[in-house]
């Protein structure tokens, strides 16, 4: 699987997809071609069966330092209309919808700072796991900007109302221990171990049962917006399915044998 952009770096090894965000030297602020080259990506993943997990993450020391604030100082191009401007950001938008919604699990490898749209990308993930040196902010405050990507809808419910409006007015720097605190990082890592660790976890990942992880990410995330009846019902479905599957019946298998199972992913 290859890109089509040298802002992005798209690699599967072990049925782990990685998507490394390549501006080292901007701290991989996000530019027009890495967002049309992450959502083509991400769109290829989600069906393509071997690809049982999806990494992202940053080249060199950053993460995603967010939107790339030198070029909206530079301008720039033939001038555009404002609801072109809305049909382009809501285009981009994309990427952190799929990340979200795709049926395949995601991680965000926070290797360094994620800022602005770059935490945005980061909570759309259904795990994020954090190097110990990783820095998170808000930092539209300190651009004029309200947020994007998917921010507010996601700090909000990581962290509650009150929490993140401060998270955004004050756009204060927390390290990785007070992200853990507040619940926006699953795990902190040590950085001489991180990379290693991400790998482990992913491709345990991606080795899974992936029917049974497809329906347990959309159960959860539609927990957030239904009430307990809808869910009960909708489980009743998902539960029944995924126990039609193979690795269902290698699991079940395997537990009566006392031995690891085997999983396929289907």
């Amino acid at each position: 699987m290859e890109s089509e952009t040298s802002d992005l770096r798209v690699d599967v090894t072990d049925r782990v997809a990685t998507l490394t965000l390549n501006r080292p030297e901007k701290l991989n602020a996000l530019s027009e071609a890495m967002i049309d080259g992450a959502i083509a990506a991400l769109q290829r993943c989600a069906t393509d069966p071997d690809v049982g997990c999806v990494v992202v993450t940053g080249a060199g020391r950053g993460f995603c330092a967010g939107g790339d604030v030198s070029a909206m100082a530079g301008g720039g191009g033939a001038p555009k209309t404002f609801e072109a401007h809305v049909d382009r950001q809501r285009a981009g938008h994309e990427l952190s919808r799929l990340l979200y919604e795709m049926p395949k699990v995601t991680i965000a490898a926070v290797n360094g700072a994620a800022a602005g749209a770059g935490l945005g990308v980061a909570l759309s993930c259904d795990l994020v796991l954090a190097s110990e040196r990783a820095r998170f902010a808000t930092a539209f405050a300190r651009v004029g900007f309200g947020g994007d990507f998917g921010t507010t809808w996601q700090l909000t419910r990581r962290v509650g109302p009150a929490k993140a409006k401060e998270l955004f007015f004050l756009a204060d720097v927390i390290g990785a221990e007070e992200a853990l605190r507040l619940g926006l990082v699953n795990r902190v890592i040590a950085g001489d171990d991180f990379a290693g660790e991400v790998a482990k976890i992913a491709t345990r990942i991606a080795h899974g049962p992936l029917v049974s992880y497809r329906y347990m990410k959309e159960n959860v995330n539609l927990a957030l917006t239904s009430d307990f009846r809808t869910l009960l019902d909708r489980e009743a479905v998902t539960h029944l399915r995924c126990g039609q599957t193979a690795d269902h019946r290698e699991g079940v298998a395997a537990f009566l044998e006392k031995r690891e199972p085997r999983f396929q992913g289907r």
